[in-house]
């Protein structure tokens, strides 16, 4: 359902005659969970993934319709409307001082035998704003057009978990760590909501073609997304991830 509003959306907005602009992305992906200790250096650096996805903008500076620029509002030349489908994935540790070398307690080993995979598909969009004009941008007038977005993302989530504690059955929770209340580890799929905002800066590399850097927050309204949800103190948030992208972007005719 959202990708077919999602379609919508932009078949409407193309019988405006608004340009169209379509492209890659792909980066690193630091995945806030449960797994770990929360604000530590180690976890932070250790739950790494990638992720990759395809984007679309609506481009209001131009017409693609009468190969024309549209009328000069500040709107159109300061947002764009931006779609993406993507997809990640990230592979789970416990890192920390629970599971340091020196613990020899049974609930350190039970941390250190339980891993998991956050693996998500989300849709959605974004408004981006430009403090620059787009215009100039495009006629070549400076080469860097910095820009921040918000927007909302439609996430179906798929993680998966094992243990190699005990009987390494994955749904015995003998086998996870012992003061985890029974029922934290669950490693159903779901689908979920998102609120994703970035910051960045597109570089004009040809007349058609940008290359782009960006670093996205991305807020989940779920804490299952990766399999695990204890209810512990240190449990204070759902997950959310930041996400480095590199992309490429092409105008369209």
């Amino acid at each position: 359902m959202p990708l077919v509003l999602l379609i919508s959306v932009q078949l409407g907005y193309a019988q405006f005659g608004f340009s169209h602009e379509i492209g890659v992305i792909t980066g690193p992906v630091a995945y806030m969970s449960d797994f770990g200790v929360r604000y530590d250096f180690e976890t932070n650096s250790g739950n790494t993934g990638f992720g990759i996805g395809i984007v679309h903008y609506i481009n209001f500076a131009y017409r693609a319709d009468c190969n024309c620029y549209t009328s000069d509002t500040y709107f159109n030349d300061h947002f764009k409307l931006r779609s993406e489908i993507a997809w990640n994935k990230t592979t789970l540790n416990h890192f920390g001082k629970w599971v340091d070398s020196d613990r020899t307690t049974v609930e350190a080993n039970q941390l250190r035998a339980h891993t998991g995979e956050a693996q998500n598909w989300d849709v959605g969009m974004q408004l981006e704003y430009f403090p620059r004009s787009i215009r100039a941008f495009a006629a070549g007038a400076y080469s860097f057009a910095p820009f921040v977005s918000l927007g909302a993302h439609y996430v179906t989530f798929n993680p998966s978990v094992e243990t190699t504690f005990g009987d390494q059955n994955e749904n015995n929770p003998n086998n996870y760590y012992s003061f985890w209340e029974p029922g934290s580890v669950n490693a159903e799929s779901g689908s979920t909501w998102s609120i994703v905002s970035s910051v960045g800066t597109r570089y004009k590399l040809t007349v058609l073609s940008d290359l782009m850097v960006d670093l996205r927050f991305q807020y989940f309204f779920s804490d299952w997304t990766d399999g695990l949800n204890h209810q512990l103190p240190s449990n204070k948030s759902n997950d959310w991830m930041v996400w480095l992208n590199f992309g490429y972007i092409y105008y369209l005719d």
